[in-house]
C-alpha cells in the first residue's frame, strides 16, 4: 500500500502532539532531565512488548555493524531532541516549543540534501519557507 506512509506520518504527528501536551502536565513539578529519562524508560519497556508480541526480537541478529552504529547515532540524537524538547517545555508554552521543534523538518530537509543526496526543488523550497514562516509567526 503506497500510501500508508501517509497515516503513519500522520499518527505519528498526533502522538508528537500528545507528547507535548502530557509533557507540559507533567513536567510542573519534576526535573525536565529526570522526566525525559522516565520516558524513555517507559518507551522502552513499551516497544519491547510490541517486539516481543509481534515475534521480532530474533530479528536483532539480522543487524549488520553499520545498522548498529547508524541507530545507535540515531538513539543519541533522539535522546538529546527529548533532553532539550523537555527542558524547552518545562518553562515554555507548549505550543510555541513544538512550533520551533517542527522545525526540524528543515533540518531533515537540509541533511537529506548534504547526507543522502535528495534533491531540492522550488518547490520543497517554497515548502522550508513557509515551515520557517510558520513557526516564527507561532512564537512571536
Amino acid at each position: 500500500m503506497a500510501s500508508q506512509w501517509i497515516l503513519y506520518a500522520l499518527l505519528a504527528a498526533v502522538f508528537a502532539g500528545l507528547v507535548a501536551i502530557f509533557g507540559k502536565i507533567g513536567l510542573k513539578n519534576v526535573d525536565a532531565n529526570l522526566a525525559t529519562t522516565v520516558r524513555a524508560f517507559v518507551m522502552f519497556a513499551f516497544l519491547i512488548v510490541i517486539i516481543l508480541a509481534q515475534k521480532k526480537f530474533s530479528l536483532i541478529t539480522e543487524f549488520r555493524t553499520l545498522d548498529y552504529i547508524f541507530i545507535t547515532l540515531a538513539g543519541i540524537a533522539g535522546a538529546l531532541s527529548w533532553l532539550f524538547y523537555f527542558l524547552a517545555l518545562k518553562s515554555g508554552e507548549a505550543t510555541k516549543v513544538a512550533s520551533l521543534d517542527r522545525l526540524s523538518v528543515v533540518f531533515v530537509m537540509v541533511f537529506a540534501l548534504l547526507f543522502l543526496g535528495e534533491k531540492f526543488s522550488l518547490k520543497v523550497l517554497s515548502g522550508v519557507i513557509l515551515i520557517i514562516v510558520g513557526a516564527v509567526l507561532m512564537i512571536i
